[in-house]
């Protein structure tokens, strides 16, 4: 019998985490079902698991596929109306997954939806990883409702709504089981980052709605996997991006976007220099080449789609660093993403 909700948590050497954060997911998550996804660990997560909650369901993955490839393939083998992709650094709250639930019930449209995302390290404040739901702009700039780049917001009620979002973060992500297999899930060559903001679009496109339920929070750690700093995590982060806005930006303006981007991409190259750290600069180069080769591919792949998903139409960047708009509530022109009517 298929239940009703499925939390899906995918651990690479978090044994740690799950010692820290376990205990009160399987206390605050009543009779649903709760699934330890190991990609490939090597910290004798699986054995700890084991000997620690036998009634745990693991599901073991042959290799690490990253956080893209390793939910897909745990995902084909949960069966489960709703699916709740959490972090393994995530501490949950009392009550954390039936607002959600019955909010996305009340519309069949509704694909993914995503709690408050508060800071472990600074509980009063937002997350960098989704914060009050995400948003991106036209030149592919993500940012969140209490977060924009490096300014998190503090928590005052502000955002305490149900609000259409265009992206949900993948740190604690509910998800529709149907509507992710009909988008035939996440773009494995990702491996990791930015693609629950591609999902999100794609499912946009599907006419879908993103949502974001400020009734129900969470606490997240962040870089638990790879620290911010990290030249890795600044490869995938530029590589996608160029990925996700070549897939889903229309035909028209999918080359515009990249050349403005090619530039952006330089002008942070340069911040980096000036802080010494030269290990991104190679990274943000060797992501530009990656993006580069793939575009042969990507051409052939990319499907197109007569409705395009809502950005915000305004650069990010600009209005951040130059006019100093460091709140969301300060942006100019913002709208929530609409389902176009029939």
């Amino acid at each position: 019998m298929t239940s009703t909700v499925a939390i899906v948590i995918l651990n690479y050497n978090g044994r740690h985490y799950l010692e820290k954060f376990l205990p009160n997911v399987i206390r605050y998550s009543g009779n649903h079902e709760i699934w330890i996804a190991d990609n490939a660990s090597t910290d004798q997560s699986v054995e700890w698991l084991h000997s620690n909650y036998p009634s745990i369901k693991i599901l073991k993955i042959a290799e690490n596929k990253g956080y893209a490839g390793g939910y897909n393939e745990a995902l084909r083998q949960v069966s489960s109306e709703y699916y709740i992709l959490l972090n393994s650094d995530i501490e949950v709250t009392e009550n954390w997954i039936e607002p959600v639930i019955n909010f996305m019930a009340s519309d069949v449209n509704i694909a993914a939806c995503q709690p408050k995302i508060l800071a472990y390290d600074l509980p009063t404040h937002f997350e960098y990883a989704g914060a009050a739901g995400g948003y991106m702009d036209y030149l592919g700039y993500p940012f969140c409702r209490g977060r924009i780049f490096d300014t998190r917001e503090e928590d005052l009620g502000q955002y305490d709504d149900e609000k259409d979002v265009f992206w949900a973060t993948g740190a604690c992500l509910f998800v529709r089981s149907a509507a992710f297999h009909q988008a035939s899930g996440f773009d494995e060559s990702f491996f990791a980052h930015m693609e629950e903001i591609d999902l999100c679009w794609r499912l946009l496109n599907m006419k879908y709605r993103i949502t974001y339920c400020g009734k129900s929070a969470v606490y997240h750690v962040g870089g638990g996997t790879l620290h911010k700093s990290n030249p890795r995590k600044t490869f995938l982060n530029y590589r996608n991006n160029l990925v996700m806005l070549f897939k889903n930006l229309p035909k028209g303006r999918r080359w515009k976007t990249v050349f403005i981007r090619l530039v952006l991409d330089g002008i942070s190259s340069v911040r980096f220099m000036a802080t010494g750290a030269w290990p991104d600069v190679i990274a943000i180069l060797r992501a530009h080449f990656a993006f580069y080769g793939l575009i042969p591919s990507l051409i052939k792949s990319t499907k197109r789609t007569n409705y395009r998903a809502p950005l915000y139409y305004r650069s990010v960047v600009w209005e951040y660093f130059i006019l100093g708009k460091h709140r969301f509530r300060q942006l100019t022109g913002i709208n929530p993403p609409t389902i176009p009517k029939s």
